[in-house]
């Protein structure tokens, strides 16, 4: 089985794309993909390549081919439009020749946002007479507002009309949250939709001790961890009110570890704040992070309070649970849900500062046993629902019935 696997992010970015790439080819499986020029989250065309012309390169064992892209810069929202579009028109234009003699079993689209990155699959899927399956991340045009980007009634509903036609012509939804089916459901008129999670890299589920970068305040005292993206979305605001609530608690510190727009203001507003209980230190190559986040005693993720964002599982979720460590959730929705029922951590209400800084006391004041047991509940669950090879094994599942069914109809 050969397949194409269609996103706007792959390696040398860190993405699960990477991940569920090699996994398919450790199953025997022939895959290429679809991508652009890295250059997230820096927003700089990566060292080694530019952001014009086509590309073709191997990695492990996967043919990657890159369209040209507009680099998404400092974050705004015009660069970041352009970056999206000149993927999507890169995609329709270039992708058609740089694949010209290769045909495909199944083309997979990973579905980040924006959802519009799927226009080109579906294209080469109609050309290529191949079905194609797109995997949904965010809920669309819904994200597209709740981030503040932007708020024209009309040009809302012009996505979403754009998002019905994308629906309605793959022939697979998968839905990375159970809380997605029925709003996907709202605009796809009739097409299959099914549950199918985010697994973690595979990276986080070895428990062998691994590198550690040296940061101070992972060395001692009661460090709160955050990791990955540092954006509009996921309203880091609350954890700059929530140190201040918690000056005089010496013994807990906030480590802030990621990329994205707004790790430069975060670092503002710790030295506008004097805020000595906040280390915002950058990014990590992934290799090192399950050693990183193995010396929290707590791991962070955080949500704006936005309508969308309530159906959403940030794959932090994951992550954290296949580290075994304590989790506390500061959003609201499904994936709060999650960690309850997981009973891996604490949930307080998204950007509830003062409800944050108090669960952060509750776990402090646990006894040591009583965290290790909120891990050790969340690495269950994790390999309960999401470990990495059943859920492969799943998609597979998916993989083979819609080819067989395709065939059927040729």
């Amino acid at each position: 089985m050969k397949i194409l696997f269609s996103s706007q992010h792959f390696w040398p970015e860190n993405f699960p794309t990477n991940d569920l790439a090699q996994a398919l080819v450790e199953r025997g499986l022939e895959v290429d993909v679809l991508t652009g020029k890295p250059n997230y989250p820096q927003g700089r065309i990566f060292p080694g390549y530019r952001g014009s012309g086509c590309q073709r390169e191997s990695w492990s064992g996967i043919s990657v081919f890159r369209v040209p892209l507009v680099a998404r810069g400092s974050g705004s929202a015009a660069r970041l439009a352009l970056n999206y579009l000149s993927f999507i028109v890169s995609g329709l234009v270039c992708a058609p020749w740089l694949l010209r003699r290769r045909q495909y079993s199944v083309i997979l689209v990973y579905g980040s946002s924006p959802i519009l990155q799927a226009l080109p699959a579906l294209f080469l899927g109609w050309l290529k007479r191949c079905p194609v399956i797109i995997w949904v991340q965010d809920l669309w045009p819904d994200s597209l507002q709740a981030t503040g980007y932007v708020h024209n009634p009309r040009f809302l509903k012009t996505v979403e009309y754009v998002v019905r036609f994308i629906y309605r012509h793959a022939d697979l939804l998968l839905v990375q949250s159970r809380a997605f089916e029925s709003p996907v459901a709202r605009l796809a008129s009739g097409t299959p939709i099914a549950y199918y999670p985010n697994s973690v890299d595979a990276v986080f589920c070895t428990q062998q001790a691994g590198a550690v970068p040296e940061i101070a305040a992972l060395g001692s005292g009661f460090p709160v961890v955050f990791a990955g993206n540092i954006g509009t979305a996921q309203a880091v605001e609350v954890i700059i009110e929530a140190a201040a609530l918690l000056r005089d608690q010496p013994d807990i510190h906030f480590v802030v570890v990621g990329g994205g727009v707004r790790r430069d203001w975060l670092r503002q507003e710790v030295n506008a704040n004097g805020l000595t209980n906040v280390s915002v230190p950058g990014s990590y190559p992934i290799a090192v992070m399950p050693g990183l986040l193995r010396q929290a005693a707590v791991l962070l993720v955080t949500l704006a309070d936005r309508p969308a964002f309530r159906a959403t599982v940030p794959s932090k979720v994951q992550t954290y649970m296949a580290i075994g460590r304590p989790i506390l959730a500061s959003l609201n929705g499904e994936g709060a849900r999650l960690v309850q029922e997981a009973g891996a951590g604490l949930a307080t209400p998204a950007e509830d500062a003062a409800a944050l800084a108090q669960a952060l006391l509750q776990l402090y004041r646990l006894a040591p046993e009583e965290r290790a047991r909120l891990g050790a509940n969340g690495r269950r669950y994790f390999e309960t629902h999401f470990e990495r090879s059943r859920l492969v094994d799943r998609l597979l599942g998916h993989f083979r019935l819609f080819v067989d069914s395709h065939r059927s109809e040729q």
